[in-house]
């Protein structure tokens, strides 16, 4: 290659690189960017209150049910441990047995409500996220966004429409009445 062309591709790539700068300062200026604090709409949003108190009545209820197995295991324990002189062989290992299927179904309730738990959350902020993500796009769409941010390390207020889809939520909320 000689210098002459060497010359005209460096000049070529001087001037297409002084170009993209400006081409790239216009296009960034154009785009209409917003920002959602998933967080705080999971927080602050009717349904997932709604979900939430659901999920608390459950919790209370099951809880109960599994305080009162804990108190009769307990209570068969220490029934076992007191009468236990006094028990003939036969009758201590029959309540060591039924002290051993108390446990298991126990750990079976507790294991089977961690999952059900599990499941009933999931399911609960799924629904309630699909709600916001359907809020988002109304927002987006009524502030003609061309793009919404629901995770950054930082953003500035000016660009944040979480007040905005809180509010469309709780307001296609509302008409259900829960």
């Amino acid at each position: 290659m000689n210098k002459a062309t060497h010359a005209a591709l460096v000049a070529g790539a001087v001037l297409a690189a002084a170009a993209c700068p400006v081409a790239a300062q216009q296009s960034p200026a154009a785009a209409r960017i917003g920002f959602v604090n998933t967080e705080r709409v999971m927080r602050e949003v009717i349904p997932a209150q709604q979900a939430q108190k659901r999920l608390k009545v459950e919790i209370d209820k099951r809880d109960q049910e599994m305080r009162g197995l804990v108190a009769q295991m307990k209570k068969l324990e220490i029934g076992l441990e007191k009468n236990s002189p006094a028990l003939s062989e036969a009758e201590r290992r029959d309540k060591q047995r039924e002290f051993a299927g108390l446990n298991r179904d126990f750990e079976r309730k507790k294991q089977e409500y961690a999952e059900e738990l599990a499941l009933r959350r999931n399911e609960a902020v799924g629904q309630v996220l699909e709600q916001a993500n359907r809020a988002i796009r109304r927002v987006a769409e009524q502030e003609n966004l061309d793009v919404v941010f629901q995770e950054a390390a930082y953003a500035n207020q000016r660009i944040d429409i979480t007040e905005k889809v809180i509010k469309a939520v709780n307001a296609g909320a509302a008409p259900a009445g829960k």
